[in-house]
């Protein structure tokens, strides 16, 4: 089975051609930028082959997505000879709300379900569902199927998703706790089981998904109980250019000093702040880390704050389940940022974790074990791949 990969933002698009055999093979990957804007680019890439670029105007998701199907198919670049050789599209969808516990196949009440939540995600949700619509004008017929970052975390506990506020603003509103980055955190703790030789269903793990966008994940016997991004994903962790979990009285009284709007404040929390808010510098932990060398007071208490709530959140999620077997680093952070590891989690003997700091010592990007030999807990960095997961659950509910 062939299965294309879509992730479509509000002006780009990623996508990944596998093929699903005994193991899943990439064929082809790429992306296009600037949708809706003068000189789009088309980025393709194929194993064994020179890279292809186009520039043109991209005016919307269906102009690109069929440039994306011409790519696949041309004789030079491509992989495969005819569209037919396409099986199955999946698409990632950014929030499912209480609709969807699980990935689903894409039909009509999907559709609508999938709109329903925009109001909630309203920056990525409109843009899943138009990829959706287009690839239906472009291949009508073909199977699709939704993955989304909310459905693993639909098996949090009540006490767990809920906020303090009246109980109406949950009936009427769904306002609630609903998790994002589910898609990786139940692939990573999967796969480190399976290297490991564990039952999943037996195990604690917490799960750390560090890049520009951040989140913790308490996975009791396989499944989500906690999460730290909440009804949006600035909740939580401080990120890139998010807050992470801000005092709302702050935010109240810097709007009203400021007058500030609503989108005004909504900027301010979600593009102007976090790790690039507090240093001033950047968003980018490598920018930091050297301007950090360098004697940089904001640039150094950037990296500190993220590692503190990092830490603070590992902390609290293990005394949540009662104990801890596994931590997991994942993501552009947690695959490849020595440091911030070393901080997490290299005085956690006390907990059992004994962690081995020249097994985490120049190690980016690989699958790995970073605590010692016989260390009750385990630290692992495990690489994920959001796409090979979204290519499995397509191929699962469609051989379902």
């Amino acid at each position: 089975m062939n299965v294309l990969v879509f992730n479509c933002g509000s002006s780009s698009l990623k996508y990944q051609l596998l093929h699903m055999g005994e193991e899943a093979t990439l064929l082809a990957k790429g992306c296009i930028e600037r949708i809706g804007l003068k000189e789009g680019i088309l980025t393709h890439k194929t194993e064994g082959k020179s890279n292809f670029e186009l520039v043109q105007d991209i005016p919307n998701h269906t102009v690109a997505i069929d440039l994306v199907l011409k790519a696949l198919v041309n004789p030079e670049h491509g992989v495969i000879a005819d569209i037919k050789e396409i099986d199955a599209t999946g698409h990632r969808v950014a929030h499912g709300g209480e609709y969807f516990k699980d990935s689903a196949i894409i039909d009509a009440k999907a559709k609508e379900q999938i709109a329903a939540c925009c109001e909630l995600a309203p920056l990525h949700n409109p843009a899943n569902l138009e990829g959706i619509l287009s690839m239906e004008k472009l291949l009508p017929g073909i199977p699709q199927v939704a993955v989304f970052d909310t459905s693993f975390h639909q098996t949090l506990p009540p006490v767990a998703f809920m906020y303090g506020l009246p109980y109406d603003c949950y009936e009427d509103l769904r306002v609630r706790k609903y998790g994002f980055h589910g898609t990786s955190h139940k692939f990573v703790a999967h796969k480190a089981c399976d290297i490991l030789g564990w039952k999943i269903e037996d195990k604690k793990i917490v799960s750390c998904h560090l890049g520009n966008g951040a989140s913790v994940c308490a996975i009791k016997g396989g499944k989500s109980i906690e999460t730290s991004m909440g009804f949006t994903p600035n909740e939580g962790l401080l990120m890139g250019t998010r807050t992470g979990s801000l005092d709302l009285g702050a935010l109240l009284y810097i709007s009203e000093k400021k007058n500030l709007s609503i989108e005004e404040a909504n900027k301010m929390i979600n593009k102007e702040s976090g790790l690039a808010g507090v240093s001033g510098i950047s968003s980018d932990m490598r920018d930091l880390e050297a301007a950090a060398e360098k004697g940089n007071k904001r640039a150094q208490l950037a990296l500190d704050m993220f590692t503190y709530r990092v830490k603070k959140f590992v902390g609290s999620y293990i005394a949540t389940m009662g104990g801890v077997d596994l931590v997991i680093f994942t993501g552009g952070i947690g695959e490849n940022d020595i440091l911030s590891r070393e901080k997490i989690v290299g005085d956690f003997g006390y907990l059992g974790l004994d962690f081995d700091f020249e097994k985490n010592n120049g190690l980016r990007g690989k699958d790995a074990i970073i605590s010692k030999e016989g260390s009750k807990v385990k630290a692992m960095v495990i690489t994920t791949n959001e796409e090979l997961v979204i290519a499995q659950d397509t191929q699962r509910l469609l051989k379902a």
